[in-house]
């Protein structure tokens, strides 16, 4: 482990190994992994019920501090929370004192006097949810909903949950991630989920332009052809492009993107015959996904929008719950 992975394992876990905060996948052992994915298994059921609680967060209050503009990932965390029974403040930033000229610890302040037990944070600034961690109450914990092009741990967490429920052994699988993968977070904390589960492959597949500088060293292979990359895969999980990150223009035009990067039915065939489409969201039709790739019968798109409440309930129960969440049916 390096010594920023050990700094960051050292913030997330206590001395007894448990998780205090939820900050990045990078520094978590495989154990914490799979913890997280079998208590998720264990409240995939409450969604079916005709009561959709239970009460281990009862008496907590949960705080969504989004200083980013999100629908999928602020509503499912608000879901999850309450079916875990806590108190839900959503703060709306757009209108808060930091627009006022209120520092981030000033706020944060704030709202441990008001006697919050976790905040759920996004940030366009990478690091954001590790400041806050570290200035935080003993008993508050923070989980991070994404930080700039850094992390974003429960998407790759519920990632990981829906491949692994269609296919339960990663070290005979072959990951491909296709698309934005320089600007993106999610890619990041997939491909750490990914490695710590032992995965066989895991291929990153994009333009020059769309590729950190020595992702190599993330133990991973880069494709600029998307027909060779795709070839032989398991699973591909297409990224979108986050024009609001880019600096310059780094493509000629979101139509000659798709036309060399989109995920076509001829470009799926590529892969194995049963291999599996995951897309984090928002999906652009028509510029990293075919439509009729995204609605097919191999898509789990719509499969990982459920699983991401059972996996942030999960992870918000390990933190901030009982000692012992319930175990996997």
């Amino acid at each position: 482990m390096n010594r920023v992975a050990g700094e960051l394992s050292d913030l997330q876990v206590d001395a007894q190994g448990n998780l205090r905060h939820l900050l990045t996948i990078e520094g978590l052992s495989r154990e914490h992994v799979v913890r997280i994915l079998d208590v998720a298994e264990s409240f995939l059921g409450v969604n079916d019920k005709s009561i959709k609680k239970v009460p281990l967060l009862r008496g907590k209050t949960v705080v969504n501090l989004f200083f980013e503009p999100s629908t999928r990932t602020r509503t499912t965390f608000e879901l999850a929370a309450k079916r875990l029974s806590a108190d839900v403040l959503n703060v709306n930033i757009s209108a808060s004192a930091t627009t006022k000229g209120e520092s981030l610890l000033d706020t944060l302040r704030n709202l441990q006097a008001m006697q919050c037990d976790m905040f759920i944070v996004r940030h366009s600034d990478s690091g954001a949810p590790h400041f806050i961690a570290r200035h935080v109450e003993a008993d508050v914990a923070v989980v991070n909903a994404g930080d700039g092009w850094h992390a974003h741990p429960t998407q790759a967490l519920l990632d990981v949950f829906t491949i692994r429920r269609h296919c339960a052994d990663f070290t005979q699988l072959r990951v491909a991630i296709v698309g934005d993968v320089q600007h993106s977070r999610v890619a990041r904390s997939q491909i750490h989920a990914l490695n710590v589960l032992g995965a066989a492959e895991i291929r990153v597949i994009a333009p020059r332009t769309l590729l950190p500088d020595s992702i190599e060293d993330m133990g991973v292979r880069v494709y600029e052809d998307i027909h060779t990359g795709l070839k032989d895969v398991d699973v591909i999980i297409m990224l979108r492009l986050q024009h609001e990150r880019m600096l310059g223009a780094l493509l000629p035009s979101e139509a000659e993107y798709f036309s060399t990067f989109g995920l076509t039915p001829e470009r799926l065939a590529k892969a194995k015959p049963d291999a599996l489409v995951m897309h984090p969201g928002p999906t652009n039709r028509g510029v990293e996904i075919e439509s009729s790739v995204a609605d097919g019968p191999r898509s789990l798109i719509l499969e990982q929008v459920t699983n991401g409440i059972a996996v942030r309930m999960a992870v918000m129960s390990l933190i901030a719950g009982p000692a012992r969440p319930p175990e996997p049916a």
